[in-house]
């Protein structure tokens, strides 16, 4: 499952960063291993590269700090968020959200696990141990 790219869905990405930010995105991609194209002859664009390229791209376009690339940068976010917490069992995520934010609250947990009060709270005892 790591060697498969992911593919990212960009839809309607011109329209919505531009012209200059789309070309400019795209030899971003080029440059970290990844690949921005467009879909057939549709105006909907993706992504496609490892995990381990769209990381570096993401970092990449964060540090240009340009307004117009922010619809990009929420998108992968989103993206590579969602990919890596499927990768991740729900019990492991708990965990790793307990040891990095100690006083992290059983609802701040359940909301971003979509766990149970039960789960959260064996989440919790576990890490006190």
């Amino acid at each position: 499952m790591k060697d498969e790219p992911l593919h990212i869905p960009l839809p309607s990405l011109i329209r919505r960063i531009g012209g200059n930010n789309a070309k400019l995105a795209k030899q971003l991609a080029d440059a970290n291993s990844c690949a921005i194209k467009r879909i057939r002859r549709s105006r909907n664009w993706q992504l496609i590269g490892s995990e381990q390229a769209a990381i570096k791209l993401l970092k990449s376009l964060r540090d240009l700090q340009n307004e117009g690339m922010r619809y990009l940068v929420t998108k992968l976010d989103e993206q590579l968020k969602a990919f890596q917490e499927q990768q991740e069992p729900k019990r492991d995520r708990l965990l790793r959200l307990v040891s990095e934010k100690p006083n992290i609250t059983l609802s701040e947990l359940i909301e971003l696990t979509d766990c149970t009060l039960a789960e959260a709270r064996l989440a919790r005892f576990e890490s006190e141990l």
